[in-house]
């Protein structure tokens, strides 16, 4: 299945996670800069997210698994976004050492930390932080990210009890926490983090993604309007 936005196209077919509402959330939300970098990029729907949110950015997106390396590749190319973003094959520790640095970081990482692997390998690379630790996770970002830049991440709340612990080790202060729950009578199941090394005024917040009978919430719709197609 593939997924049509208001400007580009995603084609998935190669990719072993598909697109789900973590990354949207993610691409809607975080915060933009000249030059951005979208660490495990899969299709390259985050990366597309940024490229259009910010038209004057230059964005990175890499990828360790081949296959969905050469499917964000095919949706970049066929974008109106190509020339903004580059993708590259490599993990984040290859990457971080060609000394670029960052004003936004953004990540929806992989987040199984003890759970069964998969039969797919392809699925065990994209789900589980077996090829990318928290801690390799972050100390790449603060040694990419520009002084007054943003890492924003998503991810669900078991995995961001173990992540922010590590991310004040690893020398970040914690701006922003966007709670995210499915209704508003659910408990939040995920949630958005914006890190930074430069300490600011810490915002929190509880947003939900859905109203009663599956109706969108106006939160949702307002911070995807600009990409999303509602029926």
């Amino acid at each position: 299945m593939s997924f049509t936005f208001k400007q580009f196209h995603i084609e998935q077919d190669k990719c072993a996670m598909k697109v789900g509402t973590d990354g949207v959330l993610l691409g809607s939300w975080a915060e933009g800069g000249k030059h951005i970098l979208d660490i495990g990029t899969g299709t390259g729907l985050i990366a597309l997210m940024m490229a259009q949110r910010f038209p004057n950015a230059n964005i990175d997106a890499i990828e360790i698994d081949s296959s969905a390396y050469l499917q964000a590749k095919e949706n970049v190319q066929s974008s109106p976004f190509a020339n903004q973003i580059e993708v590259n094959h490599c993990s984040l520790q290859t990457f971080s050492e060609n000394k670029k640095s960052f004003d936004s970081i953004v990540c929806n990482p992989p987040y199984f930390v003890n759970s069964l692997k998969s039969n797919d390998n392809n699925r065990t690379i994209a789900r589980h932080s077996d090829t990318l630790p928290f801690n390799d996770l972050l100390k790449c970002a603060y040694q990419l990210l520009t002084s007054n830049g943003h890492f924003s991440l998503v991810l669900p709340i078991e995995s961001y009890c173990i992540l922010e612990p590590e991310a004040i080790l690893n020398g970040f202060s914690i701006n922003k926490k966007v709670f995210i729950k499915t209704t508003p009578c659910k408990e939040p199941k995920r949630i958005l983090v914006e890190l930074s090394k430069t300490p600011s005024a810490y915002l929190s917040s509880t947003e939900y993604l859905q109203e009663c009978a599956e109706k969108k919430s106006n939160w949702y719709k307002k911070i995807t309007k600009e990409l999303l197609v509602f029926s």
